[in-house]
């Protein structure tokens, strides 16, 4: 079988910034930090004491490209399966620990891959972490130090009136001190805000003055399409300077949309192989087909294809035989039929009712003739 080379690189040939120096830690198998790629995380959305509902979740985020789960933990029936979830779970999971310091404890003991804490509302969250850092060091538990502009420490909010970027940093770095009096630096921060504006600011300041792994999240972005915006405007300003090691797109829809929405931002950065990617035109008065229509159906047909494909569906003659050319597979329509072009040749002119039927067709052959190691994402 002949391999096809595809248009789409392997390895980008030109990073969108270099990566800020960090350490390293391990959440699991999963490297974070020290030069290793951004990874994307999400959060389960059922209630974690059922355990039945929380590993089906799982195993949805996992199919979707999820690499580590996160799971809540605010109550006791929580905690005690912990451990039967850590050990199912097909991704490393990590304990979301509010309020109750003796939960970490019970994280820590459960085997989670590692443990997020909010010293914003744990009660005398400092005063333990001697004991915390012990255990977590023991079992080998990195902790991530997550501040949140919704749950400061009110000492931070009395000092600069709310939650600014210098209040987000300060908590963190405040946390990461004590767990640095103990000798524990298997840490990683994040400082989330709902404003794109002000989250950057803030990871921008706290990238200067630490090198721990960064956890980029926009906090509460709001539903799917506001979201989306949200987080990629802020993902994409941070990214793009080497900002930033692991990812959550926080999204009022369900998890699996947030990996999505994550591999999408990460994948258009250059910071992950391309899988599928339709390359089509916004449509204007020159289309002379209904390009929105074969867009949205070409989409659906390839769907899951994992091969790192390029296809080009162009609606006239301006830009859509260059970018069909360039493309691995595209078409150029006009008056009712299209040209379909297939590594920059042009195979054959079909009528606009065959065109999308032709690209999946032609699609699944490329898919056939690609060799194992290009399919692999």
């Amino acid at each position: 079988m002949t391999a096809v080379p595809l248009g789409v690189p392997e390895v980008p040939a030109r990073p969108v910034a270099p990566r800020r120096v960090s350490r390293q830690i391990q959440v699991g198998p999963v490297a974070v930090g020290g030069g290793a790629p951004v990874s994307v995380q999400s959060m389960t959305t059922t209630r974690t004491s059922d355990v039945g509902a929380t590993l089906q979740q799982i195993a949805e985020l996992t199919a979707s490209g999820c690499q580590i789960v996160r799971v809540a933990c605010p109550t006791q029936d929580d905690a005690d399966v912990l451990a039967t979830i850590a050990r199912k779970s097909q991704i490393p999971v990590i304990a979301d620990i509010h309020f109750q310091p003796k939960y970490v404890f019970a994280a820590i003991e459960a085997g989670c891959a590692a443990v997020r804490v909010n010293p914003g509302n744990i009660k005398k969250f400092d005063d333990q972490v001697k004991e915390i850092a012990r255990a977590a060091g023991d079992h080998g538990t990195p902790i991530r130090i997550g501040v949140n502009a919704g749950s400061l420490d009110r000492r931070l909010l009395q000092k600069y009136g709310k939650a600014t970027p210098e209040a987000l940093v300060e908590s963190a770095l405040w946390e990461a001190s004590l767990f640095e009096e103990h000798g524990f630096r298997d840490i990683k921060i994040s400082v989330k805000h709902n404003d794109p504006v002000v989250m950057i600011e803030a990871y921008r300041q706290l990238a200067e003055r630490c090198d721990y792994p960064l956890h980029l999240g926009v906090t509460e972005a709001g539903p799917a399409f506001q979201g989306t915006i949200k987080s990629a405007v802020a993902f994409g300003a941070l990214l793009s300077r080497g900002i930033g090691d692991t990812i959550r797109v926080s999204l009022s829809a369900p998890p699996a949309e947030e990996v999505k929405v994550g591999i999408q931002i990460l994948e258009s950065l250059g910071l992950r192989q391309r899988r599928l990617e339709i390359v089509s035109c916004p449509s204007c008065g020159r289309a002379q087909v209904d390009v929105y229509k074969l867009a949205e159906e070409v989409t659906a047909g390839l769907d899951g294809m994992e091969v790192p494909l390029r296809v080009a569906v162009m609606g006239c003659v301006v830009n859509g035989p260059g970018e069909a050319r360039e493309a691995d597979l595209g078409v150029a329509s006009g008056n009712g039929k299209g040209q379909i072009f297939v590594k920059g040749e042009v195979i054959k002119t079909v009528p606009e009712s065959k065109i999308v039927e032709t690209l999946i067709e032609e699609a699944m052959k490329l898919a056939e003739r690609t060799s194992p190691a290009e399919q692999v994402s």
